[in-house]
């Protein structure tokens, strides 16, 4: 299928708002930060549809016994029905679709990257009352069940295989050539799992300069994060000059050069004849 187009600028507006409302809840909801990102994304997904897909997790969830027992039994119970029965799993050309961040087109395809299948698995299995939790191993998001003496892993992109500790520090020394830390054991907040969403969106539009629009988009909604690095203004600001946009990127550069330069003089030198050269292209 063709990529999504985005939606209308007063569509946009509305939805980053809505984006922005939700990520300072004291208690963020995941599914709908990842569908207010998918609606950003595909102008298609109205209300309608992002409803639809709430209906479909809440569909999901029903189709798993009631309380099946330990973690153990849990993450069985995910995998025989998400992963056996109903085929959710990813394959490396998921990894050239932008299809495969979005939460309804993971939904509607069953097919995905690593961390939008754990998040239907999440989702999923805490609509259920599963002691469920989001593990962000380098290069390869996994989902937890259960108290640390007990804890499970399983890997959703692997259709929920069941990971041991081997198996893990095997993804981990592949993404990083180092061992697995105990702190990659420790439960990601839903803000860190819609930010990682955004760094691998980005990435995708990275590597392709005819995609700056998704870029620009990705790198606007991380920015509406309550917590973020002060390097994606820089970012935007570079993204702005690239579309053609060269007075507001100037001053977009010209601000972040004002901030690094407390810990960083020359590099805000650099910054700010980066905004001269910007506002150049004009003449």
């Amino acid at each position: 299928m063709p990529s999504p187009c985005p939606p209308p600028p007063g569509r946009s507006a509305e939805l980053r708002r809505r984006f922005a409302d939700e990520a300072r809840c004291e208690r963020p909801d995941l599914s709908t930060l990842c569908l207010l990102v998918g609606a950003e994304a595909d102008g298609a997904l109205d209300e309608a549809g992002m409803d639809a897909a709430q209906v479909e997790l809440d569909r999901l969830a029903g189709l798993l016994p009631f309380r099946p027992g330990g973690a153990r039994a849990w993450a069985a119970s995910l995998r025989e029905l998400l992963g056996d029965r109903l085929g959710f799993h990813g394959t490396p050309a998921d990894y050239q679709r932008l299809e495969s961040s979005l939460l309804h087109e993971v939904l509607r395809r069953r097919r995905g990257l690593p961390i939008l299948l754990s998040v239907v698995w999440l989702e999923v299995a805490r609509r259920a009352g599963a002691p469920v939790y989001g593990l962000a191993l380098p290069g390869h998001f996994v989902v937890g069940f259960g108290e640390p003496d007990e804890e499970v892993l399983a890997d959703p992109f692997n259709g929920g295989r069941a990971l041991t500790g081997a198996d893990a520090e095997l993804l981990v020394a592949g993404a990083t050539g180092t061992g697995l830390d105990p702190s990659m054991l420790v439960p990601a907040t839903t803000l860190e799992v819609v930010a990682r969403i955004l760094n691998n969106i980005r990435a995708w539009a990275a590597a392709r300069p005819e995609r700056s629009d998704v870029a620009l988009w990705a790198v606007e909604l991380a920015l509406l994060l309550p917590s973020h690095p002060a390097r994606l203004r820089y970012e935007r600001a570079q993204l702005l000059v690239q579309r053609g946009d060269f007075l507001t990127g100037a001053a977009e550069l010209e601000a972040y050069a004002g901030v690094l330069e407390a810990v960083d003089a020359p590099g805000a030198e650099r910054v700010r004849r980066q905004a001269q050269a910007a506002r150049a292209m004009l003449n």
